[in-house]
């Protein structure tokens, strides 16, 4: 898509620390990494989000994330890894991409990146599960 960075380096035409290229996704070096090592992963063609990666494209996509994961901890000598992705809010640029990002213990990294809350009771808890099961959409659909 003409204008999207992350197409750029897709194409060859936005440099890039490359890290894999490959018929499932492009993984590169975060510019601005939460450490060293973050990397990000995304898919070769134009897409904005995760629910509009096709189901067929699923495997192949997140196995390629999953094999980053291992290789970052690996090469960096890292404890773990933490692997995220924005759809829509805090997505700083238009097109799906995961994150995967070296933790080691000790690292002032807490949990997620934002404030965290409660539910009220057990009731509010149960009527947001009841609320989210309903909008899931059927295996298959």
């Amino acid at each position: 898509m003409s204008g999207c960075v992350f197409c750029g380096i897709v194409a060859g035409e936005v440099p890039a620390f490359r890290v894999a290229d490959e018929p499932d996704g492009v993984a590169f070096l975060d510019t601005r990494p939460v450490f060293k090592g973050h990397v990000l992963v995304v898919p070769r063609t134009h897409l904005v989000t995760l629910p509009d990666l096709p189901a067929a494209d699923l495997p192949g996509y997140f196995g390629l994330v999953q094999r980053l994961a291992v290789a970052v901890e690996s090469a960096l000598g890292a404890g773990g890894t933490f692997v995220a992705m924005n759809n829509k809010v805090s997505q700083s640029v238009a097109h799906l991409h995961t994150h995967v990002v070296p933790r080691t213990k000790g690292d002032g990294l807490r949990g997620f990146f934002w404030p965290r809350t409660r539910y009220a009771d057990d009731a509010e808890a149960e009527e947001h599960a009841r609320r989210i099961a309903a909008a899931l959409a059927p295996t298959g659909a």
